[in-house]
């Protein structure tokens, strides 16, 4: 994975220098100018090399002699996903990030993302994983491998690849060996930070203790859930139907190897199915969360994802299902490990 600082030149520069790092971006040639604080100036392209050089400029002066001010940027929890859809359409390929004092702290690039999210995420990860011991004695199950990486590395990769760049990680049981192994998320072009249970939280307790998130609405997973879910899908569906609370569901088909009557008050049948199929929808683990609903949640308490929807529903929030059909698997017992091992090479998580 390339680092987004490699689109990166300062101002002070000389085209030569600019050159170089153009050249090593191959396709994806485009070079976005700082000043000493990391701040947005212009950009440049060989194009514009190729413009400078024809008026007399020499490779070796600065690179802001042939600077294109202005270029397109997003501006870190101020930007929508309508607005990244219109840039991706219209050919906007390589966009800079920046922060709210305009300094670049990443570089999307369409060619490798799917989408680029205006959420945080939280990934749950401080269970024991009982049901999968001895798997789990020594090792938390998030890093449990599946196929050449671990469960929770798979779920941070798909969510990144739909652009999430900002996460917390709520971690209790073996903990140091999640935080040992993304650290502070950098390898990946990602932010991650760490949320210690010191007492269990539940489900979705110990997002009660995070208060620095950096837009207004949260994606929050189980972190050994694989899926192919189409985020971007999922959010667009929050949006559009001004959800507080939506809950990815997974049907769940009950056969019924008999006849179903159905009576009437009197006793008399009214009809009957023979050997009916009935579809239920159960819980997946991943939900999208409006900021301020966040607020319901009670401070250094057992509380579960379920008791925030019970106490949304009483006070007539929006809380809404997205039906998911896709691949989905809670990697929760030793046969749900062994059917991952078997899924994960023959589906595309990509």
């Amino acid at each position: 994975m390339s680092n987004y600082k490699d689109h990166l030149v300062l101002n002070s520069c000389i085209i030569k220098q600019a050159l170089l790092k153009l050249n090593s971006l191959g396709s994806d040639a485009i070079l976005f100018v700082v000043d000493d604080e990391n701040k947005l100036t212009g950009s440049i392209t060989d194009g514009d090399v190729r413009r400078g050089l024809l008026k007399g400029v020499t490779i070796d002066d600065l690179v802001v002699d042939i600077i294109q001010g202005y270029p397109k940027y997003i501006k870190r929890g101020e930007y929508s996903l309508s607005e990244i859809i219109e840039y991706r359409e219209t050919g906007y390929r390589i966009l800079p990030v920046l922060n709210e004092n305009n300094k670049i702290i990443n570089v999307i690039n369409f060619r490798l993302l799917k989408s680029y999210l205006p959420v945080d995420a939280i990934v749950m990860a401080g269970g024991r994983g009982s049901r999968l011991q001895p798997l789990t004695n020594d090792t938390p199950k998030p890093l449990l491998i599946v196929g050449e990486k671990p469960i929770m590395e798979h779920n941070v990769d798909r969510l990144s690849l739909y652009g999430i760049d900002n996460y917390w990680f709520s971690v209790k049981y073996l903990g140091e060996q999640i935080q040992d192994f993304f650290g502070n998320g950098e390898v990946k072009n990602l932010s991650i930070e760490y949320v210690w249970e010191d007492k269990p939280l539940g489900t979705i307790g110990a997002v009660s203790k995070i208060n620095n998130f950096k837009h207004d609405h949260i994606l929050l997973t189980n972190s050994d859930v694989l899926t192919n879910l189409d985020y971007e899908d999922f959010y667009l569906d929050f949006i559009e139907k001004d959800a507080d609370f939506s809950i990815v569901s997974i049907p769940y088909q009950v056969n019924i190897p008999y006849a179903v009557l159905e009576e009437g008050d009197d006793d008399c049948v009214k009809s009957f199915k023979e050997k009916p199929t009935y579809t239920y929808y159960s819980n997946g683990g991943i939900y999208l969360i409006k900021k301020s609903i966040l607020n319901y949640i009670p401070k250094e308490t057992f509380f579960n994802a379920t008791d925030l929807m019970d106490v949304l529903i009483a006070k007539k929030k929006k809380v809404i299902s997205y039906p998911f059909s896709g691949y989905w698997l809670d990697v929760g017992k030793h046969e749900d490990f062994r059917q991952a091992q078997i899924d994960v090479n023959k589906l595309n998580f990509k």
